[in-house]
């Protein structure tokens, strides 16, 4: 029998999926996403599937993968759907499948413990009192922990200061001049994988690898006949951040931390270690110092010999003066690398850096952009503007061809035209077979639309405001379980305050603000709701939110977005972007601006509705979407749902949720 016949059999409504997985029910949509990842595994090639959400595209690409007895890379978005995948699908399909399958997960080395930092974190600078009762619980875990994913920790924050002190990065790891290196996790992560027969990664690995060999995918890649990409949409924009050049002056100065440790614990005496940190620090301090006092979140365009309002001159003699430090430090260095492995990598880490800021000195490449990102700290990028070259060339033959592997992409949200231009054009793909499998939901039954026109427009200084006094009604007639969305931080301080300050004396209502706590938290707190005696919750958040937020049943009913997500057009990356497609006789807004927001827009809008019987309601702030020629072209881009006109239909619609909410918190008792 064929893997496609095989396939077929397995979500039969008879079938192993029916038999052993509870709540399986056949679904067309699922089915045909199913046969034609399993014909594209058969014959090779490269499939694009935008799955809508409820379609089950998890078991659609999981089944026929695993069924085909190949050697499979699963690659997703972010480490918390990775962890997914790996603790909860991919055993439960194996189970109902039949299936013995060795199954393994790679993260990128910042997941994971090192033995030798976390020793060394009690020796270097002297640690502030707070994070001592973190350290002393990793230490206690670290004597437990078979894998040293520090996931397993649920309680540490990701934002903790402490974290990069007891991780590895690329530049400070030792290798197999480690004396942990025996015991590391990041190798011992590696060496399963290697072993595996199924290997889990996200997608930051998998750039890693291709932009500086740095993952373990350099062996693991080729053994692997089928990969696939889930939460593909992230793809082209995480390998732009790994395929370009970076240098931050916050790297200048840890590195010269990391070399005043080494130096006066290992070598004192030997150098002037004070003379060369100082030197370098002196001139990272001098390059910050050139942009003066610029906002936090500035970014300068950079297409001259320096970045827009600051003086070739001064700038280039700043970036000389980085460039010669750090060839003291090589020099310095040079001198002591036989006394222990740590100066091997400061002498290395020294030499990539120098190599880094000369690059910076030089023009920028073609079909490439750059810039400087300004806060406390500066972050020098140049980055291709899409990643289609290195598909074709590093993945493909060069031609496009797949060859023998096979290549599944797929997404709740990859484009708004059949041919999915959104994302094949920038990912190198334009020969790839495409495949849309709508959504099983009943969206004109279970969720509403509605745009309140007396809102100001979105340019209005008063926007932000009365978006907030709109939400907040919103919020106390239907108890909470709301989400707002925001496009820009500016508006998530202005409508997070207006509406905390709002519900400040109401015990009934809980609002949180993103960056509050951490995510994971904020999206726990969200998912209890109104349980348990708690306040009904409000949550408004942006960025990352947008996406990946998974809250079914009665807790989020209704999600607020307070602008259509145009990509912002000072933006130099955006700037850049525009002007290739001025010089090919495009239109920029119609084709980049449009099909930037309408994949967006989906995407926030998907938060919704994430189950058969939820029921929940759409409101989009901005009145262009009604309004203007473009507004039909991304309401088609969103799910069928029935639009409201009316302020008296919105009241109604509301108080229907409300009457829900009441009959199941009813049933329930």
């Amino acid at each position: 029998m064929d893997l496609q016949h095989r396939v077929a059999e397995a979500f039969s409504p008879l079938g192993a999926l029916a038999r052993t997985t509870p709540q399986f029910a056949p679904r067309q949509g699922q089915l045909d996403m199913a046969l034609a990842v399993a014909r594209t595994v058969e014959e090779g090639g490269v499939l694009v599937v935008e799955a809508g959400t409820g379609v089950g595209k998890t078991f659609a690409y999981l089944v026929p993968a695993l069924l085909s007895g190949e050697r499979v890379l699963l690659s997703t978005a972010t480490k918390t759907l990775q962890d997914q995948l790996f603790g909860r699908d991919l055993p439960g399909l194996l189970q109902a499948l039949g299936l013995v399958l060795r199954t393994a997960l790679l993260k990128g080395r910042g997941s994971y413990l090192c033995l030798h930092r976390m020793r060394q974190a009690r020796m270097g600078t002297p640690l502030a009192a707070a994070v001592l009762p973190v350290l002393a619980q990793i230490e206690r875990w670290s004597q437990s922990t078979r894998t040293g994913d520090l996931a397993e920790l649920s309680e540490l924050d990701e934002r903790s200061p402490l974290l990069p002190l007891v991780t590895s990065t690329r530049e400070n790891c030792l290798g197999a001049q480690c004396p942990q290196f025996r015991a590391c996790h990041v190798n011992l992560a590696r060496r399963e994988a290697l072993a595996a027969d199924v290997v889990v990664i996200n997608h930051h690995v998998f750039f890693a690898d291709l932009a500086v060999r740095e993952s373990g995918m350099a062996e693991l890649l080729p053994s692997a006949r089928i990969a696939i990409f889930d939460e593909a949409h992230q793809f082209n924009e995480t390998g732009v951040q790994f395929l370009g050049n970076h240098l931050g002056t916050g790297q200048l100065l840890d590195f010269a931390r990391d070399v005043l440790a080494a130096g006066l614990q290992q070598a004192r005496g030997l150098v002037a270690w004070h003379d060369v940190v100082f030197a370098l620090e002196r001139a990272t301090r001098e390059l910050r110092l050139v942009l003066g006092s610029m906002p936090a979140g500035t970014k300068l365009r950079w297409a001259g010999e320096s970045p827009d309002g600051v003086s070739d001159d001064l700038w280039g003699e700043a970036i000389a003066d980085v460039a010669a430090s750090l060839r003291q430090a090589i020099s310095a260095l040079d001198t002591v690398t036989e006394l222990a492995p740590d100066f091997v990598r400061l002498h290395e880490r020294a030499v990539a850096l120098a190599e880094r800021t000369q690059q910076f000195a030089h023009p920028c490449a073609s079909e490439s952009v750059r810039w400087v990102d300004v806060g406390a700290q500066l972050r020098l990028t140049e980055s291709p503007l899409d990643i289609a070259s290195a598909v074709q060339a590093r993945l493909l033959d060069g031609n496009g061809s797949a060859s023998s592997k096979s290549w599944v992409f797929t997404s709740a949200t990859l484009g708004d035209d059949e041919r999915l231009t959104w994302f094949t054009e920038r990912c190198g793909l334009p020969d790839a077979i495409c495949l849309r499998v709508d959504s099983p939901f009943d969206y004109a039954a279970q969720a509403t639309l509605y745009v309140p026109r007396q809102l100001p427009k979105p340019n209005d200084p008063a926007h932000s405001a009365q978006v907030a006094v709109f939400a907040a009604d919103a919020v106390r007639n239907l108890g909470g379980r709301t989400m707002v969305l925001t496009t820009t931080l500016r508006a998530l301080r202005a409508i997070g305050d207006s509406l905390q300050a709002a519900f400040a004396d109401d015990p009934h209502i809980e609002v949180l603000v993103q960056g509050q706590w951490p995510k994971r938290q904020l999206m726990e707190r969200l998912r209890q709701g109104a349980s348990n005696g708690l306040p009904g919750c409000v949550l408004v958040a942006s960025a990352s939110f947008w996406e990946g937020v998974d809250v079914p049943g009665d807790s989020l009913q209704l999600v607020i977005i307070d602008k259509l997500p145009f990509p912002p057009p000072n933006d130099p990356v955006v700037e850049a972007r525009t002007r290739r497609i001025e010089s090919q006789g495009g239109s920029p807004f119609m084709d980049y601006f449009v099909p930037e927001a309408a994949v967006a827009l989906k995407q926030g809008a998907g938060r919704l509705i994430r189950h058969e019987s939820d029921q929940g309601m759409l409101v989009v702030c901005d009145t262009r979407l009604v309004t203007m020629g473009y507004g039909k072209r991304l309401r088609s881009a969103l799910p069928p749902m029935r639009v409201l006109k009316t302020g008296d239909e919105f009241q109604q619609a509301l108080a229907y949720l409300r009457t829900l909410t009441t009959a199941s918190t009813t049933a329930s008792l």
